[in-house]
């Protein structure tokens, strides 16, 4: 044993470092000096050396403009955002309501704001102070994704973390929109420059009515021990974007908004400010169904002249997501600045296209390039300066998902992801994307710089070529076609695909589906309106658009087979690298579609329909039908004049399909 003890001795404890006692005090315990000592008293202060403070914000490049901050203290700031929060919760009814007070329930909080001096003031009348004034409501300001899988999971029966990281939730009985159930205020402010009557998503309510759902909102999310709330961004082009406010009570819908808005900075955050709109998504708490415009327990309400959206009786957290868009789409166009339901991607020259497209079409698909850099998936501003995506993240369709066919999208569903009503193994947590057992419409919400060649800051120049998509089951459109500016506010207009309806003792049959501008459930102002501006942009910045049939050829379904997934990439390379513009063009029947002889790698028997079809008459009569179709559904919009002038509707009516 001495030897051992000589040879450490010799050797410096070979590295170790020596560990002291003494007897000095019978309370002395025996010291560690391989570290230093943390200095804390307690448990709350040794936390807060283990957690620094910092702020969520999206990747920004050169998007944000330097200015000059006005230094004002952590304590100055932090009283402006519980004063703004608090006048966003106010009661429209009473003089005084919940205090407001930052963090979670049963740990140290800062200081309350309540945002109504009545409470405090002698004069207050008794009468108006009810239960609510004597509680707090806890706010949950813009808490970073691993706070909110904290909460949801803490908190929110159906949450769980897949086998990718990714969060797990559900949206309750509702797994999709409820357009039916969406109102508008009919006000003076907005009321002639939006689109009422057939054909319009607006149905109509009064600002009484939606100030009755808004204090049943309101006070449900008073009521509430903890509420959440997001302040964010839409539109990435700096000098016209919007400061949103969402106000929520599941961690699941503030995550999603956080993924799906744009993420201030932390500078950004502090300059915040009074929100241009606020959301109040009080989802688990159904309307008064005897409220006059209800038909049912849900209420999706917008009041444009107050800035606010109430929703009741649905989490379908894709409500916020398209009623914002509802709101772009009527405020933009107020500035001149058109708003669109399209996917956008960019070339390495700059060359910019924008993709229009139903469900089916293939939108998502042909607009994922590796080629390009993604601008946007699904919402987009075209103003002066060029392209700006709306958002700041991407809500994909996740049924039938695979690696092989969306590899984006898969390496996209990772850590910060919301995975909303998919199926997946208890034990493993890997998702079953084709198990439809809770809905077909599973979806992903993930922020956009998942993608890994999504253009960060998402804006871009003038597009350079607009893309229409149709799937069309009837195999009559050509496979592609070059539209004139009257024909592109036609198709425009009428934003038609078709499905195929089902089958019936072994016989097929497809079904036309049209939606105004691509995006009929979102449209504020009348189609023609939309129409007008793209083709004054196109023509002011010489873009030019095409017409491309992801369907069927030589048939229709059932007879014909669609167009190979290649033929339509060729197609879509062919019109990005400017070499359709250079070929001869022949002109199609009772369409009068622009259809070239020749694209590069595509087979040319199948470019002209009729050519590849055998039964030329039923091609005709199936023709005819189709255009029958087209001219039926047109019949709405035919008696729509701008600016009191009906000629633009008439160039745009002679631009559709003429039956002999």
């Amino acid at each position: 044993m001495s030897s051992i003890s000589g040879a450490l001795s010799a050797s410096g404890l070979q590295g170790l470092k020596k560990i002291y006692t003494s007897s000095a005090k019978a309370s002395d315990v025996c010291s560690d000096d391989s570290v230093p000592t943390v200095k804390a008293h307690n448990l709350n202060e040794l936390h807060s050396l283990q957690v620094k403070r910092s702020a969520p914000s999206t990747p920004r490049a050169s998007f944000t403009p330097k200015g000059v901050m006005t230094p004002r203290s952590e304590e100055e700031l932090n009283r402006q955002q519980l004063q703004s929060i608090s006048s966003s919760l106010a009661s429209l009814t009473r003089e005084s309501g919940p205090q407001v007070v930052k963090g979670e329930p049963g740990k140290v909080s800062t200081p309350s704001f309540s945002g109504r001096s009545a409470a405090h003031d002698p004069r207050a009348r008794w009468q108006d102070v009810s239960d609510s004034a004597l509680k707090f409501t806890h706010v949950l300001y813009n808490l970073s994704p691993a706070e909110l899988y904290e909460q949801a999971l803490k908190s929110e029966k159906g949450s769980y973390i897949t086998s990718t990281g990714a969060l797990a939730t559900l949206s309750g009985a509702k797994t999709g929109r409820s357009p039916k159930d969406k109102r508008v205020v009919s006000e003076e402010s907005s009321k002639d420059d939006l689109w009422w009557g057939k054909g319009s998503p607006n149905i109509e309510m009064d600002e009484e009515t939606f100030l009755v759902n808004r204090e049943r909102a309101v006070d449900y999310l008073n009521s509430l021990e903890k509420v959440f709330v997001n302040d964010q961004f839409l539109n990435w082009d700096p000098e016209n974007r919007i400061k949103v406010r969402i106000i929520s009570a599941r961690a699941y819908h503030s995550l999603f908004m956080y993924n799906m808005c744009i993420r201030p900075t932390p500078e950004e955050r502090e300059d915040f400010g009074t929100p241009d709109f606020t959301i109040y998504n009080a989802g688990q708490f159904p309307c008064n169904r005897y409220t006059h415009y209800m038909t049912s327990s849900t209420s999706i309400d917008v009041n444009l002249k107050r800035k606010e959206m109430v929703i009741l009786g649905t989490q379908y957290a894709g409500e916020m997501k398209k009623g914002l868009f509802s709101l772009m789409h009527y405020l933009m166009p107020k500035r001149g600045i058109l708003s669109l339901h399209s996917g956008c991607n960019m070339g390495k020259n700059g060359d910019v296209a924008l993709f229009f497209g139903l469900s089916g079409t293939g939108k998502t698909t042909l607009s994922t390039d590796h080629n390009r850099d993604l601008i946007g998936d699904d919402e987009h501003c075209w103003g002066e300066n060029g392209v700006s995506n709306i958002e700041g993240g991407c809500y994909a369709k996740c049924i039938d998902l695979s690696q092989e066919r969306e590899p984006d999208i898969w390496g996209a569903i990772k850590f910060g992801t919301v995975l909303e009503n998919v199926a997946f193994d208890e034990h493993t947590r890997e998702v079953d994307y084709s198990d439809k057992s809770v809905t077909e419409n599973t979806r992903a919400a993930y922020p956009i710089e998942f993608i890994p060649n999504a253009k960060i800051p998402c804006v871009g120049p003038h597009p350079k070529n607009i893309i229409l998509l149709a799937c069309d089951a009837f195999g009559v459109l050509p496979p592609v076609s070059k539209l004139t500016l009257a024909q592109t506010m036609y198709h425009f207009i009428s934003g038609y695909t078709a499905i195929v309806a089902g089958t019936e003792d072994g016989i097929t049959e497809p079904t036309a589906t049209f939606s105004a501008c691509f995006g009929a459930a979102f449209i504020m102002m009348h189609p023609t309106k939309y129409a007008a501006m793209l083709a004054e942009k196109m023509k002011q910045h010489g873009s030019t658009a095409w017409l491309v049939n992801t369907g069927w050829s030589a048939g229709s379904y059932g007879v014909g087979s669609r167009i190979k997934l290649a033929y339509t990439r060729a197609i879509i390379n062919a019109i990005h690298d400017g070499s359709l513009l250079e070929v001869e063009y022949t002109e199609t029947p009772i369409f009068h579609l622009h259809v070239p002889k020749s694209v590069n790698g595509v087979p040319p028997e199948i470019l002209q329909p009729e050519n590849s079809w055998k039964d030329k008459d039923t091609y005709s009569e199936t023709l005819k039908k189709l255009a029958g179709l087209f001219q039926k559904n047109f019949c709405t919009f035919a008696d729509y004049e701008v600016g009191g002038d009906s000629n633009l509707t008439q160039e745009i009516l002679n631009a559709g399909p003429l039956i002999a």
